[in-house]
């Protein structure tokens, strides 16, 4: 116990360590997969030659083979199986099916399991009896245990059945006539639930058959005719026609009635297309019916259907059926006297059996021999040899009845010693589980007390960080509020004292050149136009200064316009202004607000110094959250290198750059220019 427990903590830690699934890994299975059913397919086709067809079911299980066991793979072994049992190669068939079983036994899959006993009892089933009813059984018994709430109630049910009517032929040849009709309703149950009727004439045949060897015969003929029932109007109807008339005609025979068998012989004997096709079937009809003349005295068509069905049979080497051609002439030749040829059709009778070894027909052989033989000797030798096989026969039938019933008992003893193992197993996993649990927890309970350490550290460490945060934003809040204060001084200092000191000496040196006429008023001009352009500059540096933050008690697009309008009206250059209403500037981030002011200034200032503009649009619009602003001026423009160049334009594409934006200046020679700006709100 202690090495499993090892074995099974190594596991938990190399699945607690962890490995991914490789998506590699599986494309190359899908492949595979692929490949293989393309040469099953192949293989079905009937047109290749079957070496080929088999090289390609090879190939397609030597790729298989390497693929991950699961369902998926039991299933396609089950049909690489069927093709080769289609192929007549019945080893390989045996063997695909041996592999499944042991593939599904090894994953634990119960459906699969059941189904490669199945088809094991099926290879087993024309050669071996004893072993196709074990493989049988066990199916049987997987079947009966599945439990219908987790499956496919109908498709088990349907499989079940197939399984149950197997096990009712195996036990009807060996004459276990009860539990052969228990079995078989068992089948009939279990077609019913699965919904489909394909094998419930099949299960009404063997009951009429049961039926006729118990000498229960109006239960025989319901039980043919209600098989009929079901295959009517499908393309097994005349198949079952022919087999139930034949069974039908001779139910009657047993009961000597001789004109109702006839009918029903030729009754099947009518579908002369379909016998066309199916001679082994023919024959056995014609026999039938030439026996049931002569045991009728009937002699018109007698021993001629004999040597017709017979006929049919050597053409076919139908050897079994030769068998009952061979005892009705013999039966025939001796009812007339020929004693010869009725030794030797009973002869040609008794050494197919021998070789077949049907030995109920060899009795039927031996017993008509010692009648006929014109030797004591020879008619005493005959007599033994029945004696002695119909004893082994019945010591054989009772073998094969007490074999079927050692199969169950030693099946159900193996059911039961795993079922014990089982237990143990139960117990010895949930004692390792417990264990495991207990390790779990533990290592659970530590790594949460090593998380809550760490998630404290954490905590205490995010709470310094924001106040050491909150200390440098209330700094930086008082550094700007002091630089906005400096800004608002000097601004003030520039406009109402140096700008009006330098207008109060312009206004006097008007005033003297109006008075004066000595020859300096020239020059007075030019004094003049410069102080106008230092006005100029002062009053810019003035609202530069101004409008670094905006006025909390004036509206955005207010402060807009009153910039435009100032710096227009002292560059004399005329403007128009839009605003698009659905922009709610209030809700903005003051900091965008900003860059837009500054990306407005900077560009009016580029246009006054630069451009040689008479007028300027611009707009603010709103298209699809986004704010879009547009300045066109109609100066003389600037050449492309200009963007890459000029600090101004720098400026705004830096700022446009930390609202997420994007820039565009669209300009020619003396083309005016445009500047384009989206940002998103």
């Amino acid at each position: 116990m202690f090495r499993f427990l090892i074995i099974y903590l190594s596991l938990f830690f190399f699945l607690t360590i962890g490995c991914t699934n490789s998506e590699k890994h599986v494309e190359e299975e899908k492949l595979k997969s692929n490949l293989v059913q393309s040469y099953i397919e192949d293989a079905k086709d009937e047109k290749k030659i079957i070496k080929d067809r088999r090289d390609l079911l090879d190939k397609a299980y030597g790729i298989y083979s390497t693929l991950q066991d699961n369902s998926f793979k039991v299933q396609k072994i089950h049909e690489i199986s069927f093709v080769y049992y289609s192929l007549a190669d019945y080893e390989s068939y045996r063997n695909m099916n041996e592999k499944a079983l042991k593939l599904s036994i090894k994953i634990n899959d119960s459906i699969n399991i059941a189904k490669s006993y199945g088809y094991l009892g099926i290879y087993y089933r024309p050669i071996k009896s004893d072993a196709a009813y074990e493989n049988f059984y066990e199916a049987d018994k997987i079947y009966s245990k599945l439990k219908g709430d987790e499956l496919d109630v109908k498709k088990i049910a349907y499989d079940h059945g197939k399984v149950l009517i197997d096990i009712a032929k195996i036990l009807q040849k060996s004459k276990n006539y009860s539990e052969s009709e228990r079995a078989t309703i068992s089948a009939i149950e279990k077609f019913n639930l699965s919904e489909d009727y394909r094998y419930l004439s099949i299960c009404y045949t063997n009951l009429g058959t049961l039926a006729k060897y118990m000498d229960r015969y109006d239960e025989a003929l319901e039980y043919q005719l209600k098989a009929i029932e079901f295959d009517e109007g499908t393309e097994r109807e005349i198949l079952q026609r022919t087999i139930s008339y034949n069974n039908i005609g001779t139910v009657y025979k047993s009961q000597n009635k001789y004109d109702k068998a006839k009918e029903y012989y030729n009754k099947a004997l009518s579908y002369k297309s379909f016998l066309a096709n199916n001679p082994r079937r023919y024959a056995r009809l014609l026999d039938n019916l030439g026996y049931v003349n002569f045991l009728s005295n009937d002699t018109a068509n007698i021993p001629d259907l004999f040597y017709k069905a017979l006929k049919i049979r050597d053409s076919i080497n139908d050897k079994g059926g030769a068998i009952a051609n061979y005892l009705h002439l013999a039966e025939y030749y001796k009812s007339i006297g020929d004693d010869s040829l009725a030794i030797e059709n009973a002869e040609k009778s008794g050494n197919i059996a021998s070789e077949l070894k049907q030995h109920e027909d060899l009795l039927k052989s031996y017993d008509m021999l010692s009648e006929l033989s014109f030797n004591s000797n020879d008619a005493l030798k005959y007599a033994r040899a029945h004696i002695r096989l119909n004893d082994s026969i019945q010591n054989q039938e009772r073998m094969s009845r007490d074999k079927f019933a050692r199969i169950r008992f030693e099946t159900d003893q193996i059911t039961q010693k795993n079922l014990q193992i089982s237990r143990e197993n139960e117990i010895l996993i949930i004692a390792i589980l417990g264990l495991t649990a207990l390790f779990l927890l533990g290592y659970i309970i530590f790594r949460q007390q090593q998380s809550n350490k760490e998630l404290m550290f954490a905590q205490t460490q995010q709470e310094a960080n924001q106040e050491i945060y909150r200390l440098l934003l209330n700094q930086q809040i008082k550094l700007e509020e002091g630089r906005q204060l400096e800004q608002q001084r000097m601004s003030e200092e520039l406009h109402d004292g140096v700008l009006g000191r330098l207008f109060g000496v312009r206004l006097s040196l008007d005033g003297i050149n109006q008075r004066a006429n000595d020859g300096f008023t020239e020059a007075r001009n030019k004094y003049i136009e410069e102080l106008k352009s230092i006005e100029k500059e002062i009053r810019l540096i003035s609202h530069d200064l101004g409008t670094e933050s905006l006025p909390s008690d004036v509206a955005y697009i207010d402060a807009v316009e009153s910039l435009i309008s100032d710096l227009c009206d002292v560059n004399e250059i005329n403007f128009e202004f839009s605003n698009d209403e659905n922009i709610d500037w209030e809700h903005i981030d003051d900091q965008k607000k900003v860059n837009l002011f500054r990306i407005l200034q900077e560009s009016l200032q580029n246009i006054f110094k630069h451009a040689d503009a008479k007028s300027i649009k611009i707009n603010f619009d709103f298209i699809e959250d986004k704010i879009n602003l547009t300045i066109l001026d109609d100066g003389i423009g600037f050449k492309s290198t200009k963007v890459k160049k000029g600090i101004g334009l720098k400026n705004i594409t830096s700022r446009v750059s930390q609202m997420s934006g994007v820039v565009q200046f669209l300009s020619n020679k003396d083309s005016g220019t445009v500047v384009s700006v989206s940002v998103p709100t």
